[in-house]
Formats: structure tokens, sequence, C-alpha cells
């Protein structure tokens, strides 16, 4: 059976729809183009439409959309500076993988990811080496890929014969590493949640890995609760092991979003290329690296941890061009928002935003707190986002009620369920990004307040069903 109903024999009401006629002002009707009625939604239209009318028939659908600064679900960028807008849109025609066209641009790229190699305290900046990203489940896929590889060359007596390679990483880690483990046949070893740990053990990461283990992943900033993991104290582990057993597993970085606030607000935590055993690290650029969606980063130590067989020259657009992106064409104009953000912003202009989203972020889990119906799992004091849940005898109400009652006014809030071994445990998250300001988490506060006496009257919770407790279905 087919996910979505076929077009081919219209409904009465699709019959009826077409019989409607647009309104003349609003739709430029003309009896030429056909305009007297409203175009096939699930077929291409016979004829052009005016580009005002199809503006029009295409924004008012999209106005039904919730508002993205509302959004406190989503860790993506929703706001920017109109300059940046600008060059965005000076940019959209521009492919990032069309290097001789448009050099600058991939200055610009390289430039990127110098900063970052930079900021990340890369041992030479100069020898490190990197590429954008469409976002970080790219970039993911390419540091696995580049593990998953030196892995194999090290094993080439019994790889792939009678040996299958594995990933050690936390429950709690972005989808995006079960798909490469699905995607490029490797074991996922995932480390459970624990009682009040909701992220990964250094110790028990160190258990699990073994010959065949490809590297470690840490989460810098985890999706569930907005915590760091602890990355140094898992790569003193492996270093642990390596005395014990000779086994040298490397760590990548999944800095999805901490990558990006750690090096300003958490100068003295050391987790980047500072530690030996780190090979490389990711960031979305699209998240608190403060750009629209559509750009992420990944980079490794040196030459030495990307294998020269993932990296393909092309010479077909022009030029020599090297390129080891999962995808080919893809846009430049993030890139080069990119680097307005890094050349606008700096240190410490970055330290400012990523300073106020969590001054925000701690102020908000605090009222939250104040609320005799709620408990704080997280603080806002790592990421800018935090978790929780309802308080030890509120029988009337859950999570997903809150978020459903929020959702009602207009806010974004999700709710859901940990994974192993806390699938008891149903919490809420909110993420503070730049564009969240005090005064909105106040706007927040009072809706909340209105809605709890209602919350409060209700026998039971309406239901805890994860598969309805979001709106968006398939």
């Amino acid at each position: 059976m087919p996910l979505h109903q076929g077009a081919n024999q219209p409904s009465e009401h699709a019959r009826e729809r077409r019989r409607l006629s647009l309104n003349p002002f609003y739709g430029e009707a003309d009896p030429v183009s056909g305009m007297t009625a409203a175009p096939p939604t699930h077929r291409l239209p016979d004829r052009p439409l005016p580009p005002m009318t199809a503006y029009r028939l295409v924004h008012d659908e999209l106005m039904l959309d919730g508002n993205s600064r509302l959004n406190l679900a989503t860790f993506v960028t929703t706001w920017m500076e109109p300059q940046a807008g600008v060059l965005l849109s000076e940019c959209r025609d521009k492919n990032m993988i069309d290097k001789d066209e448009y050099p600058r641009t991939a200055e610009l790229e390289r430039r990127c990811v110098a900063m970052l190699a930079d900021l990340w305290n890369a041992p030479d900046p100069s020898a490190a080496v990197g590429c954008s990203t469409t976002g970080s489940s790219e970039a993911c896929m390419l540091a696995g890929l580049a593990l998953k590889r030196r892995w194999a060359a090290r094993n080439a007596d019994r790889y792939p014969a009678n040996a299958r390679p594995n990933l050690v990483m936390g429950v709690n880690v972005q989808v995006c590493w079960d798909k490469f483990c699905n995607f490029w046949e490797v074991e996922a070893r995932q480390v459970p949640m624990e009682g009040d740990r909701f992220h990964l053990d250094p110790r028990a990461a160190a258990e699990l890995c073994d010959e065949n283990t490809i590297g470690v992943v840490t989460v810098l900033g985890s999706t569930f609760d907005g915590s760091y993991e602890p990355v140094a104290e898992v790569c003193a582990a492996l270093d642990d092991l390596q005395e014990r057993t000779g086994l040298d597993v490397p760590v990548h970085v999944d800095g999805a979003s901490g990558a990006m606030v750690a090096p300003f607000v958490d100068e003295d935590l050391v987790w980047d290329f500072r530690l030996p055993r780190v090979a490389s690290i990711n960031t979305s650029g699209h998240k608190y690296g403060l750009v629209y969606p559509g750009v992420g980063w990944a980079l490794w130590r040196s030459s030495a941890e990307l294998p020269e067989e993932l990296v393909f020259r092309v010479n077909y657009l022009g030029g020599d061009m090297p390129t080891f992106a999962l995808n080919f064409s893809r846009p430049g104009a993030q890139v080069v928002a990119q680097y307005y953000t890094f050349l606008r912003l700096g240190r410490e202009g970055y330290r400012a935003v990523q300073q106020t989203a969590r001054d925000i972020a701690m102020a908000l889990a605090g009222k939250f707190a104040a609320l005799e119906e709620f408990r704080l799992l997280t603080r806002g004091d790592e990421l800018p986002v935090f978790a929780l849940t309802t308080a030890e005898g509120v029988t009337a109400f859950d999570v997903f009620d809150v978020s459903r009652r929020l959702r009602e006014r207009g806010w974004l809030v999700p709710a859901y369920t940990f994974p192993a071994n806390r699938t008891d445990l149903s919490v809420l998250r909110v993420v503070c990004r730049n564009g969240f300001s005090a005064d909105l988490g106040d706007l927040l506060m009072e809706d909340l307040g209105q809605l709890l006496p209602e919350l409060r009257r209700q026998q039971c919770p309406l239901g805890t069903d994860t598969a309805t407790a979001t709106a968006f279905h398939h």
C-alpha cells in the first residue's frame, strides 16, 4: 500500500475545488492562462502560472507552518542579520564544488577550515585538513569513514574476511551515527544510560573496545539534555586501555553544537585537538555556528588521519579539484555566510552571543525549577539547553500534555522519552539560540502559567503514546 494517496482518481472534494474560481483580484485570473480555477496540487499544471500567483499560492500554504523563532526544539539557526541574507542571496547560484569557477568562494571555505583548526587547538593549524559539508550528519559520515578505513589498513590481514568493525558510543548519540553504522556495516556498540547519567561513561566505553573497534564517538553537547560528554576522561580511559592491552583506539568528537560553544565560554575545558587521541571533530555551522541551515564542518588533526583513498579528484569542471565530501553539487552561499559570521563576530562576538544564550537558558531553567510541578535534569550550564520532567507526585498531566498545550500558543517544546536504560523517563527540552531573547522566555513562562491551572484540573494525562506526541506524521 502506498504511503500517500494517489491522484489518479480525484475525490469529490478535489473535483469541487477545481470548479472554484480564484478571486481575480488576488489570483490575476486570465481566461488565456487558465487561471479561472485553482491549479492541481498533485500533478504538474497544464499551463504556466503568473509568477505572483504562484508565489501567493505557495506563500499562503506555508503560513500554516510553525514560527521558527518560537521553535524551542531545533538547534538550527533561525535568525541572521540582513547583511548575511544579502550575501546568501548573492551567492545562491554558486556551486561549492566548482572551485575553479568560484575560486574566491573556495578560498573562503579554506579560511573557515583554518579558523576552526585554530579555534580547536590543532597542533599545527596549517597542517589540519577539513571541508565544509551540508551539515553535521554528512560530517559525521566522513569522520566515521576515515576511522573505518584507517582501521581496515591496520588490519588488512584480517579484514574483511573474518573481522567486523565496531564503533563505540553512548546511546544518546544523534541518529546520524546509527545511520553510519547501518549504511557502512559497522557494529554499533552503545553504552546505555544509567540512573542520572544520561551520556557516555568513560570506563564503560573502554570496556566495549577490542581489536575491531574503529573508534569511540564522544558528543560535546548531547541532543537529549544538552550536557557535555567527558571527552578528556574518555581519552584517559583509552590511554589506560592502550597501556594494558596495546589497543590504540582513536576518538572522534561530535561537536555539532558544543564545538561552537565551548571554545568561547568554556575555554578551560580540554576536549579538542589538545588531546592527542582526538583524531577528528565535526560541527554544524548552522547550529551554534550561527548560520542558516545548510553548512557543517569536518576537520582532521592532520592528513595522516584522513586516508588518501577517500579524496577524489575531478577535472571535468575545469582544474584539478580534490573533494572528500559525500555530496558533489551543493550551495556555496552558506559557506560564504559562515565566513561572514566569523569575520563579523570574531572571538569576542561569539563569546557574547553564546554567553547570553547560556544566561537566558539558565535563567529560564531556574523559573521552571521554581514551579512545583517540574524537576530539572540539566540547567543549561553547558549547551544553552535544558531538560526537565514532571515532579514526583504530579499525576494530572505529563510532559506530553504540556508540549501539546504550549503548541496551541505557538511554542514548539518537544516531549520525548529517553533511550535505554531510561525509557521510563519522559522529558521536555528547551533549546535557547541566538534570537531567543529573555523577553521571549518571559512570554513562554507567561503562557505556561496560564495553561497550568487547566492542566492541574485534568483527571489524568491525556495520553503518553509517543507515536502521537508530536504533530507531524506521514
